[in-house]
């Protein structure tokens, strides 16, 4: 190819006839400038020549004018299969589009030189939309927000963790230790007071009292039938709940006797339940439905008595409907006109599953078993959640600012950590730091043995040697040299 024809080849991809002829002298093709994301020496020559900005340009020039050809390509292939072409994804938009109110502010605002965060932007919108307001009173309201906003902001050497830290500390010490039936039903316990708060912020992955909070759909919340076939089917059913079990030492069997009336209530059938056992790990087979139509009869496989105690074990704990881990369902009205499922257990994966369950407001307390199934965003709120009901329950006040740092905290890397030895303390790049929080002598020998270094960049450190702290008053240095007086 000769050089001419190289240049317009260039020009044609979008590159400037200047830039082109440039490239071409230096003896640089299209097929040899392609090369330059793999090749480190190419690239290094190429930016040489042309300088960083100028190689990015030419790189996103031949990179855009092969997407469209490829676009290009495939839509006539597609024209000559008679097909359509295919049709370009939709990215989904992660901030919804300005309303006219918020436009309107946003003017103002410019007008003004002044900024707002959105939400603060979609609140003025929310509170003036529906009224007629002038431009003037409008601008007035604009800059008493703004004003507003301003002397709320949070200081640059403010020391929120340590604030934070007195905020949920001191109204914790005055927490009861206690745990309460919930929410009037009986025999339903569930943990509160400072044992939930310590179980919240150590990040526990299994709670000691978990509960689950099930919603239904609009169509039956209010269909009392309907809510307790549901709650039905989510409570686990073990045959030891519909049977009284028995052992026949004599005939080396395990008999089930069925009560008809927990069979009934259970919608639950002999047939059903004789199924299920000959479909159970270790039961498969030994199975078979008594003479008498109400019960089953599980024989032993093998003369022997371990086994035959073993079968006792497997039969009694057989599952026979309903989700793993929920051990009961209690079904509790709620204002206005709405049943909802309060369950004893927790299997939040399982319970999204079941049809009319209203996934967008069923929650569970066991913050993890959010995390894995809904991400960290919804763990992160129900840190914050969880930790403000707690303290509500006990008539404590606490700002959410402080409960938003604790969970911000918690969740920052994209995993839920707990405030310990074993998570966000224990992982503290100055020694000091940690230890002081627990093991002391543990943490400065292993320093010690690995020569570790500790530059006294934070709070506790600090302290310890007896430094002041660099937050507050602490942040800013000065010094004052007097002026000699005059003779």
């Amino acid at each position: 190819m000769s050089a001419q024809k190289s240049v317009e080849a260039l020009t044609a991809k979008g590159v400037d006839e200047k830039t082109a002829q440039q490239l071409v002298e230096a003896g640089f093709t299209i097929s040899k400038l392609r090369k330059v994301a793999t090749e480190k020496k190419t690239r290094m020559s190429l930016e040489k020549l042309l300088g960083e900005k100028k190689m990015q340009k030419v790189m996103q020039s031949l990179l855009a004018s092969s997407s469209k050809k490829a676009v290009g390509k495939r839509g006539k292939k597609a024209e000559k299969k008679g097909q359509k072409e295919p049709t370009k994804m939709m990215i989904p938009m992660k901030v919804k589009e300005l309303t006219n109110s918020q436009q309107k502010i946003m003017k103002v605002l410019a007008s003004l030189k002044m900024e707002l965060p959105r939400s603060v932007v979609e609140e003025l919108a929310k509170r003036i939309e529906h009224g007629k307001i002038s431009d003037k009173t409008l601008k007035s309201i604009i800059e008493e927000a703004f004003v507003r906003f301003e002397m709320h902001r949070v200081d640059a050497n403010e020391s929120a963790g340590i604030i934070a830290a007195q905020s949920i500390g001191e109204p914790g010490t005055q927490m009861t230790m206690r745990t309460f039936h919930y929410a009037g039903v009986a025999e339903m316990n569930v943990t509160l007071g400072l044992p939930r708060l310590i179980e919240i912020v150590d990040a526990r992955r299994v709670p000691s009292t978990p509960i689950m909070e099930i919603h239904l759909d609009p169509s039956i919340r209010e269909d009392l039938v309907a809510v307790r076939k549901i709650a039905t089917n989510i409570e686990e059913t073990a045959l030891i709940d519909v049977a009284d079990i028995e052992t026949d030492i004599g005939g080396m069997r395990v008999i089930a006797h069925l009560d008809t009336k927990k069979l009934s209530r259970k919608d639950l059938t002999v047939e059903q339940v004789y199924k299920k056992l000959n479909s159970t790990r270790g039961l498969k087979g030994l199975a078979e439905i008594g003479e008498d139509g109400a019960s089953v009869i599980i024989k032993s496989d093998e003369s022997s008595f371990r086994k035959l105690q073993k079968i006792y074990e497997d039969v009694k704990m057989a599952s026979l409907k309903g989700i793993p881990g929920i051990e009961r369902a209690v079904i509790k009205r709620a204002e206005p006109k709405e049943y909802l499922i309060y369950t004893e257990g927790s299997n939040l994966a399982d319970v999204l599953k079941i049809d009319k369950i209203d996934g967008k407001r069923t929650t569970t307390n066991s913050i993890l078993e959010i995390y894995e199934v809904l991400g960290i965003e919804a763990a992160r709120n129900a840190v914050i959640h969880e930790a403000s009901k707690t303290l509500e329950e006990q008539g404590l006040t606490v700002n959410i600012r402080h409960i938003m740092l604790v969970s911000d905290l918690m969740t920052n890397d994209g995993d839920v950590k707990a405030i310990g030895r074993h998570g966000i303390s224990g992982r503290k790049s100055s020694v000091l730091a940690r230890a002081a929080f627990e093991i002391t002598s543990a943490h400065l020998l292993r320093a010690a043995i690995m020569g570790e270094e500790d530059k006294l960049e934070g709070v506790a450190e600090n302290i310890i040697v007896g430094q002041p702290v660099t937050l507050g008053t602490g942040a800013v240095k000065l010094v004052w040299v007097p002026q000699k007086m005059k003779e």
